[in-house]
């Protein structure tokens, strides 16, 4: 990098645990993002008050204090990077960066610093231990000399650790000059009263902000009291009680539902909330749209007035998921997504589809997909390598249906289906105007030639997506296991389907689907196999069910198909572990492939990205000289669009 560093796997600690990410620092500040998005900081370099370098065990950690108080450390560098990042913020930013010591004596006497909102512990000048007073929730006095602080419990405190930090016990003995009291106010009193006022002391028992009565949330679902407090949020229900420390929240989404009385509220937590073996990262909260609530505001008017200046008032009156919203803005600084520019064909934000068997709507927003409400689905547009949009693989009235594919840069694909045919137009303009890659269109003809097909009700126009299976057929990479998988498990159609056609109906739209079939003959033989194949069934089956088992047939002559950097790395890993952990079997070992893949960083899996361009290459350099390719059944769902 010309303007800065970039660094992959360094973890950003706090109160959830530590963090992988990627950490920018350049000339404009210093930028991190969590490994699989979600929490980020960004830190202005105008905000940086004091760095400073600490060596622990394995590595080196990075302390940065800014401005407000809050103090970051990162962890995660190299000595070499201890030497360039130094000389970097001598440079950029004018500041030295100070060597702190780690302490490693094991004496439990020493001296504590109070800087900002961080309690250092020093044994011999040097960093036993350090503990941001913003986690503090309780304080006590016990005795004379000892002085317990308590720190925030939640249910995202430590979702990824085993351990978390409960409480500390300081004695601080009559003879203690750091901390100067009197006979009626000893010196651990006067720790006490330090702390208090730079703590957030008093969050665990304080009265509520306000509070909305037997809100619906569907996940994790049932009717909760929402509790809006200075520092958390609380979650009261029958079954379940959760509290939700503020610094979790990671962002708001304000989602109206189409054409219905009521509106989605989204909180999008890092950590999430952990019920049972089940992790939450978002709360779907879902208000009655036309409701109108009046809220007054418990708060000091001083606390109002100073910390919470220009960010709440005293008292609201409005629509009850916009009050919510601007109230748990202004307590948490969380940001609010709201719908951008997308519109449906009845005028809404989302459009109607599933995903993993459960009926929802997709939001596309201005930086991301949304699919709710359960499973709640977050996606970045920069996690995304490819989009690709297919024709229903169910025929009969299925064919007003289409699906949208989403494929990640990780490997992992999403499947919205049942995705209604008129909303095409709409969705796939947007999609362009993000930049997305579209697979399966080559050009902007072809792109032309897909709105005007889905515009058109004539049968006899050149349909694109058969065009687009046409070229599968004659070699593209598509897993062949995964379509006939779909092709045959797909029984339960759309929300709207008809299983009865007519008979004339139908044998009129076999007719019909024959003749583009015929015409593209001579370029592609299994487009007439296709349509042969169809007919046949039509005329001799009785039983459907025989028509949707048929399978594509493989051409033992084609090519073999290109391995993806997964494939390869997962042949390397099996051995392996059958090698140091013989016994386990393939859900296990997979399972643990699975997640070895899913922390490497872009560095580790370049041999296997490597290795997959080459026998990409391999693939298409042989496809292209197959001159002949064996017909291929392919399901009648995808031969036309009639209605």
């Amino acid at each position: 990098m010309t303007d800065g560093h970039l660094f992959n796997n360094i973890s950003l600690g706090g109160r959830g645990g530590t963090n992988p990410g990627q950490l920018k620092i350049y000339s404009g500040g210093i930028l991190w993002k969590k490994q699989s998005g979600g929490k980020a900081v960004d830190v202005d370099k105008d905000d940086i008050v004091s760095v400073t370098w600490m060596k622990v065990p394995r590595t080196s950690q990075l302390g940065i204090r800014v401005k407000d108080g809050l103090y970051y450390k990162f962890t995660g560098f190299r000595d070499q990077d201890v030497t360039s990042l130094t000389t970097f913020f001598q440079n950029t930013c004018g500041i030295t960066p100070e060597e702190k010591q780690l302490s490693v004596s094991g004496r439990n006497w020493g001296e504590v610093d109070l800087n900002g909102n961080m309690l250092t512990f020093m044994v011999g000048q040097k960093q036993a231990f350090e503990v941001s007073l913003a986690d503090v929730s309780q304080t006590q006095l016990q005795g004379k000399n000892d002085v317990i602080l308590e720190f925030h419990v939640d249910d995202t405190t430590g979702a990824n650790e085993k351990d978390s930090l409960m409480e500390v016990s300081f004695h601080i003995p009559n003879s203690n000059t750091q901390f100067v009291g009197d006979e009626n106010r000893p010196p651990a009193q006067a720790f006490r009263e330090k702390i208090m006022s730079m703590a957030d002391v008093g969050a665990g028992g304080e009265e509520a902000v306000t509070t909305f009565e037997g809100i619906a949330i569907l996940t994790p679902r049932g009717r909760y009291t929402v509790e809006l407090h200075l520092s958390f949020l609380r979650l009261q229900g029958q079954a379940n009680d959760f509290k939700i420390q503020y610094s979790s929240v990671v962002r708001l989404f304000l989602l109206p539902k189409s054409n219905q009385p009521h509106t989605f509220v989204v909180v999008t937590l890092d950590p999430p909330i952990r019920k049972g073996q089940t992790l939450y990262p978002h709360i779907v909260l879902q208000f009655e749209t036309d409701t109108v609530v009046q809220s007054t505001l418990s708060i000091n008017e001083d606390v109002l007035s100073t910390k919470y200046k220009d960010k709440l008032e005293p008292a609201y009156k409005g629509l009850i998921h916009e009050v919510f919203t601007t109230i748990l803005r202004g307590l948490s600084g969380a940001k609010v997504t709201k719908p951008g520019k997308f519109r449906s064909c009845q005028d809404g934000y989302a459009v109607k589809s599933s995903l993993k068997a459960e009926d929802g709507v997709l939001y596309p927003l201005e930086k991301s997909f949304f699919f709710l409400p359960k499973p709640p689905t977050l996606i970045l547009y920069e996690e995304i390598d490819y989009v690709e949009f297919e024709r229903h693989v169910a025929g009969g009235s299925n064919m007003h249906y289409f699906d949208l594919l989403v494929r990640l840069k990780t490997e992992q694909d999403h499947l919205f289906r049942n995705i209604q045919r008129n909303e095409y137009n709409n969705l796939f303009e947007f999609i362009r105007t993000k930049g997305l890659k579209i697979m399966g269109i080559g050009s902007e003809i072809i792109t032309d030639g897909v709105a005007a097909v889905l515009q058109n009700e004539d049968d006899d126009a050149v349909d694109p997506h058969l065009e687009r299976i046409k070229i599968e057929a004659g070699g593209d990479e598509s897993d062949e296991e995964d379509e006939d998988f779909v092709a045959e498990k797909d029984d339960e159609g759309s929300p709207t389907d008809d299983s009865g056609e007519d008979e004339s109906d139908a044998s009129e739209s076999a007719a019909v689907k024959e003749k583009p079939a015929k015409r593209e003959s001579k370029r592609e033989p299994s487009s007439s196999k296709a349509s042969s194949s169809k007919k046949k069934s039509k005329d001799g089956d009785e039983d459907g069910s025989k028509r949707k088992k048929q399978k594509k047939k493989k051409d033992k002559n084609a090519p073999k198909k290109a391995l993806s950097s997964y494939n390869f790395f997962t042949r390397v890993e099996t051995e392996n572990i059958k090698k140091t952990t013989p016994g386990l079997g393939f859900t296990d070992i997979s399972k643990i492939i699975a997640e070895k893949w899913k922390r490497m960083s872009a560095e580790e899996k370049e041999p296997y990205e490597g290795k997959a361009r080459v026998d990409k290459k391999r693939y298409r350099d042989e496809i292209s000289g197959y001159k002949n390719p064996q017909p291929m059944d392919i399901d009648s769902g995808n031969e036309s669009d009639s209605e």
